[in-house]
Order: C-alpha cells, then structure tokens, then sequence
C-alpha cells in the first residue's frame, strides 16, 4: 500500500498490518461508525473506509499525522473526518473501533510531544492500554467490536481482563512473532535488568484482541 508518511509520522509496520489482516478476517459488516484511534499515515483508515462504513472517523494527536491521513484518505476518494485530537475522549458510539496504540515499555515519563508519542507507553507500556480498556466498552455501540494490537510484553491476560471487566467478550485472535525493532534494540539491556525480557531474547509476540459489547 502506497502512503504519505511526513517526517516524524509513526512508519507503518508489523503491528499495523497483523492488526489489518485481524480487521480482513472479523467479518465486519458495512453501514457501521467506525473509530480509528491514533491513525498515524491513515493505513487502517484506508482499509476500514473500504468496508462501506456509515461513518469513518479518525483522529491522532500528531499534527503531521493527520495531515498525512487526510491526504491518504482523499487521494483515494475516500469520505473520512480526521481530527486532531484524543479520540478515547470522544462522546459518542461506535460500531468499530481499530486502535494500534503506543505500547513500548521503559520510559517513567511518556512524552507530550515528538514522534516518541507514537511508541512511548510508560514503565509498563500500558499509558494508554489501561485508558482504552475503560473507554472502549462506552464508546462501542451494542455489538460493537474493538479490535486492538499491542506486545505480550504489556500484559496480555491484564488487558482480557480489563475488557472482560467492562462487560466486553474478549479474546486473542491473531499473533506473531516480530524481531526487534530499532526502539526495543537499544532498549534491550534495560528491559531485561527490569525483567520484562529473558536474558537471549530477541523478538517479541505481538498480538491482536479483539472486544465485542453484547447486544443485549
């Protein structure tokens, strides 16, 4: 897939496109409101816009990233609201919401400015994991479904359990294993004095879980 990525914009990669083939297997039907949170180039924007959605709505808190969806989404056709903004702030419902958040582990203090928010997560790599397992279950509609992407380094069972908490049917449904990246290599050392990597690691499990509200 051809895309605009200005500098500083998070480079689409493994995580994006198990998270796309997770989004090619759900069965999502057209008609829906559908909820791409933190859109980066727009990728998953792209592919959801291409399912006959009732609404696409996109947002990110990088200028430059929405930006680069706006111009993603139109060059194609596609009618997408991309907005600047914190999309798990929203007040309104959804059918669909895909969300590839940051979720590195490592940093005490997660930045609020720079391409580092794109991967930047806190000492667990859960900033934002935690916040979209409260929200998630009230910004989807009933029937909604949430499908989302993090490492198995952030805590797998703890985000199960977090939806399954807000009355959401929760589950893995796709995984691979992906080497390190550029971020997670100079960070190695670190993570493995913290416990979080064993001593000869050197990929990580990424994984998609998918959360579906009941409809009754």
């Amino acid at each position: 897939m051809w895309l605009l990525r200005p500098p500083g914009v998070y480079r689409p990669q493994g995580d994006t496109w198990l998270l796309a083939r997770a989004l090619s297997a759900a069965g999502v039907r057209p008609g829906g409101a559908v909820l791409d949170v933190g859109c980066g180039t727009g990728a998953l924007s792209v592919l959801a816009a291409e399912l006959a959605p009732r609404s696409m709505t996109a947002m990110d808190v990088s200028r430059r990233a929405v930006w680069a969806t706006r111009f993603n989404t139109a060059v194609r056709g596609q009618a997408v609201t991309v907005r600047r903004g914190d999309a798990l702030s929203l007040d309104q419902s959804f059918d669909l919401i895909l969300a590839n958040p940051p979720y590195v582990p490592g940093v005490d203090v997660v930045p609020t400015r720079g391409r580092r928010r794109a991967w930047e997560a806190g000492p667990d790599g859960r900033a934002v994991l935690d916040r979209l397992c409260a929200l998630a279950p009230m910004l989807l509609s009933p029937g909604g479904l949430l499908l989302t992407v993090h490492s198995e380094l952030c805590g797998v069972d703890r985000t199960l359990h977090q939806l399954r908490g807000g009355g959401l049917k929760a589950s893995v449904v796709a995984r691979v294993q992906e080497p390190f990246g550029p971020v997670m290599r100079a960070r190695a050392d670190e993570l493995r004095a913290s416990g979080l990597l064993g001593p000869n690691q050197r990929t990580e499990e990424l994984v998609v879980i998918r959360g579906e509200r009941p409809t009754g």
